[in-house]
């Protein structure tokens, strides 16, 4: 048996997320025409973090270590069609993802219930699956999620980057693109935000989504019964100029248990300051059921 690497500490550069990688206990599930990726780090009770669009398993690559050191054993699916899996059997949009999820952790978790964490487009199939499969999940934390129906005029233009080849050039839009949609400071934009995001945006397969731009996870939470609770971004781009209309859209949810906005912060906050965003997480994790 090959002996697994420690965590790092904190997760700087590309390098680190390698690491962080080979820690990993990898799961190949059937899904569609090919397999559903899953990674799991640690022991404990299950908590399962699903990643943003064009995502993978690396929306989290700063958020895991904390979450293993307070105990808790961490599932990280490639959602069908991103990353490393197969597309879903059928769809190609966030309600097309549940029931593939749902198997999976049927396979790996049995009947287990876990706490599920989902980001941005995660956070609608999140919402999903908590509504569809109310046993499965305890507790719901939504991250930077859209569909809330409270900003119906956001736009967002970002540069094409698909025609350059991998370099300086292709990497200096990257860094606008990431700029203009994910971080919220410039500083924030380091060599790993930029490995993370250029390593994924190639194997997104599911570009058709139109979910997002819908009240579609407002209109779900009702039907939702765990506790639902939220971290944002204060600066979240999708959000601009409507924070305040955040709390009451989750509120639709009957148990809903509050919202944490990271200051100065951006949509992917679990990235941008991983700190704060662990220590809001481990509160949501540890509120009574």
């Amino acid at each position: 048996m090959i002996d697994k690497p420690a965590l790092p500490a904190s997760v700087r550069s590309p390098l680190d997320a390698i690491t962080i990688e080979k820690a990993a206990r990898r799961f190949d599930i059937p899904c569609g025409e090919g397999t559903m990726v899953w990674r799991c780090w640690g022991d404990g009770e299950p908590v399962v973090l699903l990643h943003g669009g064009s995502g993978s398993w690396t929306h989290w690559v700063r958020n895991i270590a904390a979450l293993v050191t307070a105990g808790r054993q961490v599932w990280i699916p490639d959602l069908p069609g991103f990353g490393q899996s197969a597309r879903p059997p059928v769809g190609g949009d966030a309600d097309a993802l549940p029931e593939p999820v749902e198997s999976a952790m049927r396979e790996l978790l049995g009947d287990a219930a876990v706490d599920l964490v989902g980001f941005s487009f995660g956070g609608m199939v999140a919402s999903f699956i908590a509504a569809q499969y109310p046993a499965r999940v305890r507790r719901l934390v939504l991250v930077g999620a859209p569909a809330l129906g409270v900003n119906s005029g956001w736009k967002l233009v970002l540069k094409r980057w698909n025609h350059l080849e991998p370099g300086k050039e292709r990497d200096a839009i990257h860094r606008e693109n990431i700029g203009r949609m994910m971080l919220a400071r410039p500083e924030s934009i380091d060599e790993l935000a930029i490995a993370v995001h250029s390593g994924n945006l190639p194997r997104d397969r599911m570009k058709l989504r139109r979910l997002s731009r819908t009240d579609i996870l407002r209109r779900t939470l009702p039907k939702i019964r765990c506790q639902v609770h939220g971290i944002w971004g204060s600066e979240d781009v999708l959000y601009r100029g409507v924070q305040d209309q955040l709390a009451p859209a989750l509120a639709c949810a009957p148990d809903f248990r509050g919202l944490v906005q990271v200051p100065g912060s951006g949509h992917w906050v679990q990235f941008e300051d991983a700190a704060a965003f662990d220590e809001a997480l481990a509160a949501a994790l540890q509120c009574s059921t």
